[in-house]
């Protein structure tokens, strides 16, 4: 029987996780509707649409993943397709944040220059790319969850602590390197461009405040716009990222509160910034005014 904190948090993760679906399944039919009235989104949104498509995706996994799991460890079904679905997740994510850098920042360097008549008619093969990159999870996940259940299983089969150990060890040394080595290096990027974009902005600041202006200029604006949801995101998905380590490396079990509450602070990170993407993206902010689920998505 499941004790009083370990209900309380899996009751917080449902809901959280139900709320985050309905965020990023409004985003996605709204972008979804622009997208069939124009025949076209722009390069931001498109991002975004895919972004929204993929969370919406991985909250289901994760409840369906987590539920099942709870009642039979040995349950793996949606491991693997919530691997391949988390990882297109960091590759998107990156891409929005490589996108709202080359821009707005006002480096001068030939390679920026470069970027920003590239970046727009780059993204479909960008994300294209990305989905190709993440398929490589299939098959490291699929190995990976079949050693975690010859794991379970050798627990259960007359105490076998040798095998169990062994298979363990081939877990740590094989698969969560592989693992970590997919969602960090998107990761990295992500970090990269938002650290180009506070220097930029320094740069810029610097600049206006020696030709004496004070007031804000477009540029200035813009670099500011992005760096508040940059920012709350950089606080969401350092935690979802670090959250992630603590659950892949198995330190807590779906019968463990601990293991609730990980998944509660894992996906909150994505849920709070879904709702910062609904209030910043001006389509879906206004969309947000006129349709009926406001107080549900803001709740």
């Amino acid at each position: 029987m499941p004790s009083s904190s370990m209900l309380t948090f899996m009751v917080v993760f449902f809901l959280e996780s139900l709320a985050a679906m309905l965020q990023n399944g409004f985003m996605a039919a709204v972008l979804g509707l622009e997208w069939l009235r124009c025949r076209t989104l722009p390069t931001a949104d498109l991002i975004i649409a895919c972004l929204a498509v993929s969370r919406f995706c991985l909250h289901g996994m994760a409840i369906l993943n987590d539920l099942l799991a709870f009642f039979d460890s040995k349950m793996n079904y949606f491991n693997v397709p919530w691997d391949f679905i988390n990882t297109l997740t960091f590759w998107l994510t990156a891409w929005l944040a490589i996108f709202y850098c080359v821009k707005i920042s006002s480096f001068s360097h030939p390679i920026f220059f470069w970027l920003k008549w590239r970046i727009s008619r780059s993204v479909p093969r960008l994300l294209l790319g990305s989905l190709m990159v993440s398929s490589l999870t299939i098959s490291n996940s699929a190995i990976g969850n079949r050693n975690l259940a010859s794991l379970m299983a050798s627990h259960g089969d007359h105490g076998n602590t040798t095998l169990a150990d062994r298979i363990w060890t081939f877990h740590l040394c094989f698969f969560l390197p592989s693992f970590m080595l997919l969602t960090s290096i998107p990761f990295s990027l992500f970090l990269v461009s938002i650290l180009l974009l506070i220097f930029s902005l320094h740069r810029h600041l610097g600049q206006m405040k020696s030709h004496g202006s004070c007031q804000r200029d477009p540029s200035t604006q813009a670099h500011i716009a992005v760096l508040k949801s940059l920012s709350f995101f950089l606080i969401f998905h350092t935690s979802y990222f670090l959250s992630l380590i603590v659950v892949t490396t198995g330190i807590t079990t779906f019968q463990n509160p601990w293991h609730w509450a990980w998944e509660v602070v894992t996906y909150a990170g994505l849920f709070l910034h879904s709702g910062t993407l609904v209030l910043s993206t001006p389509k879906l902010r206004k969309a947000l005014k006129t349709r009926p689920w406001k107080a549900l998505l803001r709740g």
